[in-house]
């Protein structure tokens, strides 16, 4: 017997723990065997994994790939080149575009844009606004992984529904089986302190930050939980930034509701030292949180497990857009976002070598997790027989610095992660059986990632 594609000579990885001497066998796509390397059978291609380390393909439940209508910025190509790069086999785009995809001929546009061009398979999700909740069953119907809702301030200025629509739109997407997720940051209380502080002349990246206190994340988050409470709609938080929103999911969690939460490595990595050290770069929201808020969010999302899973909120912008030239310059003409896709593995391989995860945990939180959240596990996220073959070969014990964003794939490439030095990277991204990345190279041709189908049974 003779497949397409066999790896050996890895460490596999999943949540279950560990095979050393082993590797995958692949066949149209759809991994046939996993087991030692010296079982698996005779391949037209074999790739020899150097004794690193083999897990599921990693997946980026949140990124910004600009397109439609901000390609200036990013695009499916360029984004999805940077996921190959970064040893990510699946990415989920998010709405805020032009049009925004909020309709299903908006989200059939943004799904034949990334047929034609993705190098990694892909999904999207569709937002909810004042003026589409009847169309919420029509965009079940048209393929979305799930649904947003911004509920504070945001790049593209959507608006967020009041809380009556809320209601009825949590009522709506229960019966899609589906799950919604949220911006959580309450929008009244970053509008009072941002207008507060430009009057008061506080300019500073830091002033951006602090204009967007923990609080207005967690009394969203608070919220939204009362009414997936009241309503039984499954929900999810996306990019938590603090241990004080990390504690209301668990929370959550202990009531019953049906709540996930994600996390990303800029929040695990940095304090907001980072804006008085890096500036307008390293803006983001929510922001980046002091180290208390850091360190529980560690502990109550982390290592107690209120946090599901990992991912990027990749979100490039121009370095005009970010004020690179001015990074301690008014911070109110800077943009909020920077890209991610290529440092969220190293970072988390980074936190392994440190000993704050097991690489189990981080399987798990990255690969496994997000696919099960998200409808698409075990076909993704998994290494069982019979799935799609994806997987992610990475050295743990690589040591190395991201010197400048020029090294990175996308369009744009402004992130505090410049200058940060790292042990563990991607050095062979496997998409359904193909090679896509290996040896420092997107090899993978431009249009061969899919759209994933959902399964919300």
């Amino acid at each position: 017997m003779s497949v397409d594609l066999v790896v050996r000579n890895c460490t596999v990885v999943t949540p279950a723990g560990r095979t050393p001497d082993a590797g995958v066998a692949v066949e149209d796509g759809t991994i046939v065997a996993v087991g030692r390397s010296d079982r698996l059978p005779d391949a037209d291609r074999v790739l020899d994994g150097n004794g690193n380390v083999l897990v599921p393909g990693i997946i980026d439940g949140h990124i910004h790939n600009r397109e439609p209508g901000l390609e200036y910025k990013e695009d499916w190509e360029s984004a999805t080149r940077a996921a190959a790069a970064g040893g990510v086999t699946t990415v989920v785009g998010m709405p805020n575009t032009d049009p925004v995809i909020d309709r299903p001929e908006h989200l059939e546009l943004k799904f034949d844009r990334g047929e034609a061009s993705a190098h990694v398979d892909f999904q999207s999700y569709v937002v909810v606004t004042s003026e589409n909740l009847d169309l919420i069953p029509d965009l079940d119907e048209a393929g979305a992984l799930g649904y947003k809702i911004f509920l504070g301030s945001t790049v593209g200025d959507v608006p967020p529904p009041n809380d009556g629509e809320i209601l009825e739109a949590m009522e709506r997407i229960r019966k899609t089986g589906k799950r919604l997720g949220f911006h959580e940051e309450n929008g009244e209380i970053i509008d009072h302190y941002t207008e507060q502080f430009k009057t008061a002349g506080k300019n500073d990246p830091i002033d951006h930050s602090h204009s967007r206190p923990v609080i207005a994340e967690q009394e969203a988050v608070e919220r939204m939980l009362t009414f997936a409470e009241e309503t039984g709609v499954k929900v999810h938080m996306f990019h938590v930034s603090s241990g004080s929103a990390a504690e209301a999911v668990a929370r959550g969690k202990a009531r019953g509701i049906d709540v996930t939460a994600e996390t990303c490595p800029h929040y695990l990595w940095f304090t907001e030292e980072v804006m008085r050290e890096k500036g307008n770069p390293a803006r983001i929201q929510p922001p980046i949180r002091d180290g208390d808020e850091r360190e529980r969010l560690w502990e109550v999302g982390i290592d107690n497990g209120a946090i599901d899973s990992i991912a990027t909120d990749h979100a490039p912008h121009t370095p005009e857009e970010k004020k690179v030239d001015d990074p301690f310059g008014n911070t109110w003409e800077a943009i909020s976002g920077f890209v991610g896709l290529e440092t969220e593995v190293p970072a988390l391989l980074t936190f392994v070598d440190q000993g704050r995860l097991t690489l189990e945990e981080w399987v798990r939180r990255h690969s496994t997790r997000p696919a099960q959240i998200w409808g698409l596990y075990p076909k993704k996220g998994s290494l069982q027989v019979g799935t799609d073959a994806d997987f992610t070969i990475v050295d743990p014990d690589l040591e190395w610095t991201l010197e400048d964003g020029d090294e990175l794939h996308s369009k744009n490439c402004v992130t505090p992660f410049i200058g940060e030095s790292f042990t563990g990277k991607a050095t062979a991204t496997v998409v359904r059986g193909e090679v896509v990345y290996e040896d420092g190279a997107v090899v993978g041709e431009a249009g061969y990632g899919t759209r994933v189908d959902v399964d919300d049974s």
